[in-house]
C-alpha cells in the first residue's frame, strides 16, 4: 500500500437544512462541497474533489456521512464513502472521521484503501480539510 497525505480548501456549492420538531436543538443538513486537492503524491495533487455529506446533529454534536469522488482529469476518477463525528466549537463546526475508497476508473480502476480526515468550517460556505491514508491500485495488486 502507498501512504498519502493531503489537504483541500472547499466551498459549499449547495445545501439544505431541516430542523426536525422531534426534539429541541435537532438539525439535519445536506451539502455539496467542491475543492482542489493538494498532495505530495502526484496521483492526487491538483485533483478536483466533490463530496456530498448528510449531517445529523443534536445539541451541537452528531454525525456526518456521505460520498466523495476525485477527478484526476485524463487519468480517471476514484470514489468512496466517509463518516465522521461532528462537534461545534465557538459557533464553528469540526469533523473528524474516516474515508474508504469504493472504486475508480482509468488508472484508478480497482483502487482500495482509505484513511482518516479532519475538517474545519472556516465560514458558512468554506471548509478546510486534511487527510492521511493508504491506497493500492489494481495494477500494483497484480504485480
Amino acid at each position: 500500500m502507498n501512504h498519502i497525505t493531503g489537504s483541500f480548501a472547499g466551498k459549499i456549492t449547495q445545501q439544505s437544512t431541516l430542523t426536525p420538531t422531534d426534539q429541541p436543538n435537532h438539525v439535519m443538513n445536506i451539502a455539496e462541497v467542491h475543492g482542489t486537492q493538494k498532495s505530495s503524491d502526484p496521483l492526487w495533487n491538483n485533483s478536483k474533489i466533490a463530496y456530498w455529506g448528510v449531517t445529523d446533529m443534536l445539541n451541537g454534536k452528531g454525525t456526518q456521512h456521505g460520498y466523495f469522488y476525485d477527478n484526476h482529469a485524463e487519468a480517471g476518477r476514484d470514489w468512496g464513502t466517509f463518516e465522521a463525528r461532528v462537534t461545534t466549537v465557538g459557533g464553528g463546526m469540526m469533523l473528524e472521521g474516516t474515508f474508504k475508497f469504493a472504486g475508480g476508473d482509468g488508472k484508478y480502476r480497482g483502487i482500495s484503501g482509505g484513511g482518516k480526515f479532519k475538517s474545519v468550517m472556516k465560514s458558512e460556505t468554506e471548509i478546510e480539510c486534511t487527510w492521511d491514508g493508504n491506497y493500492e491500485l489494481a495494477k500494483s495488486k497484480a504485480a
